[in-house]
């Protein structure tokens, strides 16, 4: 059989509510039968392909990553799969076990681990090869896929064969989310997949963090050869080698008429005729992909203008000494209670706060306007919901509070069983159809791994695993982006640069579209501009002191996506890699902000990366500066964005701690992230406090940690780390409403039972303590606007809820994340409520806010305001708390919180019930080295 495809870009283009528009069902199955003949590959029939030598894992390497390996369908198939939910081949066979985790942890032991995860040992054992493959005919390459989950499993004997293969593999599990991506880093995404309001935002979202001519792609590349001696050329010969995979299949999809139903369902191709043109790809589109990746998951920083913003509204509140200690309190820069990854008491400062700021160039009171990025809108690209697409755009691309990728939880094997290490980790990269991510084994000269990479860019293998050792990452966060206030000089494009009048670099991307069958939207057209400073391009206006400025941000990863390509070919090189000091070595060549994490069969290592800018004395990241060669970066060259970066002793490291946890928490102490809310609580405490339990009592397994994750994933962090402090305040005294009552009763038995968001049995799609979960999801922004409203002012508590959201349950549309995407509890006022609570209670705070707010301080009041607002929360129906969406009807718990695989291509799958773990996931305990 074909390798199958997805097809268009983003949750709004949903095939199957177009198909009955145009084909009936007799139609669709006339449709199919003429499709079918073309279904078959020539493969090779017999592999004696056995289990590899190499493998130091003792079958004790085990890995999940849903839906499934094939993101690939032909038009036949996606037409099968609208029309009666036939799903192609290794679609979705891993979703089940994935989903099955959430209720099956409980009873989990060492040997069942692979009921819900796939046996991640390297090769395939000769009864379970499904096919093997000679890409192109080439002698030098084998792709082998095994019987379970379709994985490819490419080996060969030369580097250029290895890498072909691997290009050949990816193209045949995911052309299509290759295709989509590539024009999304280009901002092309709606001339191409179509002009759906998603598709709008998301081209929009992109484009204005990385606004690239093909140029500036090409120099990239040029440079990143330039400077890694050997290393840059053959990163250039495997990237080459790869792209000739990747269009050899192109090439024989086509003539053979498999390639993915996703181009003639956008009209690139025509399905009777064949008519159309697969563009082939070129070494810039993965630049292309690479800004996009590296944009979601690893660009810390940005939102300076924002915390410029909030302070100045403390200040106007309070005055300007009280209202910058209130902003910091709000802050927490360096909370002496956030739980640590480096948790030993090692500091590592960062970005921390200055004696005195230098530079500093904050806005005039009511002075800011955002950047218009779209001009020229017809169509439908002028309808408010196409206008508010890029409103949402923009607020993602310049907020501090990215998306989390998490997470990891990883023991020194002097606290496990065996004596060796356990991790269990990996990125929480959300959910797609198909996902973003691929599995693949690869291996040829150099070259011995076997794991996950983002489509397109699975040259090497991205998080995984090596013959004796595995790697993973989380996003970190830390500042790599700051803001400056160019001064404004002649009229509002040009700019002062060291003293002399500059003008501005204009870009521009005209994009229109059309109906087509997958996305009806009606035709359209606009034009994305992005003026560009040697500072970064412009994203807001302002005065400062009276002075028109233009704000830019300048990222150090900027014209430098290319870079982190030979952190990643040190990983998959074996003769590389073989100790935590060579692993730390390796991740120190990726420039984006990531935190690293490793195992072998004696040690664990940790390491964050990125490239920190070394900043000029007295700067304050927090906030804009001047663009002025005195609060430069230093040894800053414009022309390359080069400049001084902190050495890697600088960054938070450790080899062989007692454990290590991350889910987007803080590294170490004094080391300061960009995005707010690394407080007392956090998500990462849900983590820490598992996994601390487990090490005091040694003995440590693969299953009670991977129990201690998926505990963790059902855990509400309100209901653990909160609600017992709020009900403290309530139960001060006897509760006489019998509304507030009965729902501390339903509150309180939720949390004696485990605060968990888990259904009263697998599949029944009902949750225990349904009721007590509704009264918090509804009390919750209802107790903290009323607990820190009256004290802070509405502009300066709207000020805050903009530089944190309040909250963030699996249900909630808003934040980064969004609905049905998993993640949750990553930004929130829990750290706010918590230490409040407690101060008014009379404990102990470290690190507390700046006054008390709750009732003004008094337990009494503050207590009122509870009862007041749980009791407004009660009596809210399941209708109005949950109040439906696309996917769900109005008052559908366990749908509201569900995963739901984002359709990109032409595919869909059901929905699973809420974990929040990470998507891509290893369970791994290595038994010997080399």
């Amino acid at each position: 059989m074909p390798r199958r495809t997805p097809r268009t870009a983003l949750d709004r283009q949903r095939t199957p509510r177009r198909f009955p528009k145009f084909l009936g069902a007799a139609s669709i199955c006339a449709l199919i039968a003429a499709l079918l003949s073309p279904l078959t590959q020539a493969a090779a029939a017999d592999s004696t392909t056995a289990l590899a030598a190499n493998d130091y894992c003792g079958g004790q390497c085990s890995d999940i990553l849903p839906p499934g390996q094939n993101g690939n369908a032909t038009l036949a198939q996606i037409l099968l799969n609208q029309a009666f939910g036939i799903q192609p081949d290794h679609a979705e066979d891993q979703l089940g076990p994935y989903n099955n985790l959430a209720s099956g942890a409980a009873t989990l032991t060492d040997a069942k681990i692979n009921d819900f995860f796939n046996d991640a040992s390297f090769g395939v054992a000769s009864d379970q090869v499904a096919s093997s493959t000679a890409p192109g005919g080439r002698t030098d390459v084998t792709i082998v896929r095994d019987k379970k989950t379709g994985v490819p499993h490419i080996t060969g004997t030369t580097r250029y064969g290895t890498e072909y293969g691997a290009g050949y593999a990816a193209a045949q599990d995911r052309l299509w989310l290759m295709d989509v991506f590539r024009h999304v880093g280009r901002g092309q995404l709606t001339s191409f997949a179509g002009g759906a309001s998603s598709n709008q935002g998301l081209e929009q979202e992109f484009w204005r963090n990385a606004p690239y001519t093909e140029a500036d792609l090409q120099t990239q590349i040029d440079n990143a050869i330039a400077n890694n001696g050997a290393r840059g050329q053959q990163a250039l010969a495997d990237a080459n080698a790869y792209i000739d995979g990747i269009n050899a299949y192109i090439d024989a999809s086509d003539s053979g008429r498999y390639f993915p139903g996703e181009y003639v369902l956008t009209g690139h191709k025509d399905s009777i005729t064949n008519a159309g043109t697969i563009d082939h790809f070129k070494i810039t589109d993965l630049v292309a992909l690479a800004s996009v990746i590296g944009s979601l998951f690893g660009s810390g920083g940005g939102g300076e203008v924002n915390n410029a913003l909030s302070l100045l509204a403390a200040q106007s509140k309070y005055g300007v000494t009280e209202g910058t200690k209130v902003w910091e309190s709000f802050r927490e820069r360096n909370d002496p209670e956030a739980v640590l990854t480096v948790h030993n008491g090692e500091s590592f400062p960062y970005a921390s706060k200055p004696d005195t700021a230098q530079g500093e160039a904050l806005p005039d009171a009511g002075s800011v306007t955002q950047e218009p990025l779209v001009y020229d809108r017809t169509g439908s690209a002028a309808t408010a919901t196409a206008t508010s697409a890029s409103a949402t755009a923009a607020a993602t691309t310049l907020t501090s509070a990215k998306r989390g990728m998490s997470n990891a939880l990883v023991v020194s094997g002097k606290y496990t069983a065996s004596g060796h290490p356990i991790a269990v980790f990996g990125p929480q990269t959300g959910y797609f159809a198909p996902q973003l991510l691929m599995l693949q084994e690869i291996q040829g000269p150099g070259l011995s791994a076997r794991g996950a990479s983002f489509a397109g860019l699975s040259m090497y293998v991205e998080l995984g695993r090596g013959q004796d050792y595995s790697w993973s990452a989380t996003t970190s966060g830390q500042d790599i982006i700051d803001t400056y206030a160019v001064e404004l000089c002649q009229d509002d494009y040009h700019y002062l640069y060291h003293g002399t009048c500059t003008a501005m670099d204009k870009v521009e991307r005209t994009n229109s579209w059309k109906p087509t069958t997958a996305d009806g939207t009606a035709a359209g057209s606009y034009r994305m501009q992005v003026y560009r400073t040697k500072y970064g391009p412009v994203e807001y206006r302002a005065t400062v002191g009276g002075k028109k400025v233009a704000y830019t941000t300048l990222r150090s990863s900027y014209m430098h996506e290319a870079d982190s390509i030979i952190g990643f070919q040190m990983l998959n090189d074996p003769d590389y890699v073989k100790s935590p000091g060579t692993f730390q070595s390796a991740v120190q060549h990726i420039n984006y902000t990531f935190n690293w994490f490793y195992a072998d069969s004696s040690h664990t290592a940790y390491y964050n990366s990125g490239d920190n800018p070394v900043r000029a004395a007295g700067v304050d990241a927090e906030f804009p500066v001047w663009a002025q060669a005195a609060y430069e970066w230093r040894n800053w060259d414009p022309t390359t964005n080069t400049a001084s970066y902190t050495p890697p002793s600088a960054h938070p490291n450790s080899i062989d701690q007692d454990y290590y946890i991350s889910w987007n928490n803080k590294q170490a102490k004094d080391y300061t992230t960009a995005p707010w809310g690394d407080g007392s609580v956090h998500r990462g405490n849900l983590l820490e406090d598992r996994v601390k339990k487990l090490v005091a009592a040694g003995g440590v397994t693969r299953s009670s940690l991977t129990k201690a994750m998926a505990d963790a994933a059902l855990a509400d962090l309100r209901a653990e780390d909160v609600l017992p402090k709020l009900l403290k305040v309530i139960n001060s005294s006897t509760v006489t409403d019998t509304t507030a009552a009965a729902a501390v009763t339903k509150l309180s038995d939720w949390v004696t039972a485990g605060a968990k968001r888990k259904e009263t049995s697998a599949g029944s799609k009902a949750y225990a303590n349904a009721d007590a979960i509704r009264i918090l999801d509804a009390w919750w922004p209802l107790l903290v606007k009323a607990e820190f409203e009256p004290g802070l002012g509405t502009d300066l508590y709207t000020a805050f809820s903009n530089n944190l959201p309040i909250d963030e349950s699996p249900s909630a549309a808003h934040g980064p994340t969004g609905a049905h995407a998993g993640s949750s509890f990553q930004y929130g006022w829990w750290s706010y409520v918590d230490k409040d609570i407690r101060a008014v209670l009379g404990e102990s705070v470290q690190g507390g806010l700046s006054q008390k707010y709750c009732g003004g301080g008094t337990l009494s009041a503050c207590r009122d305001a509870l009862i007041s607002t749980l009791k407004t929360a009660a009596g809210l129906t399941a209708a109005q708390v949950y109040p439906g969406d696309d996917q769900c009807s109005a008052g559908d718990q366990w749908c509201a919180d569900s995963i739901v695989q984002r359709t990109l291509g032409g595919i869909k799958h059901g929905k699973i019930t809420w974990q929040n773990r990470p998507t891509y996931q290893q369970v791994v305990e290595y038994t010997s080295h080399r």
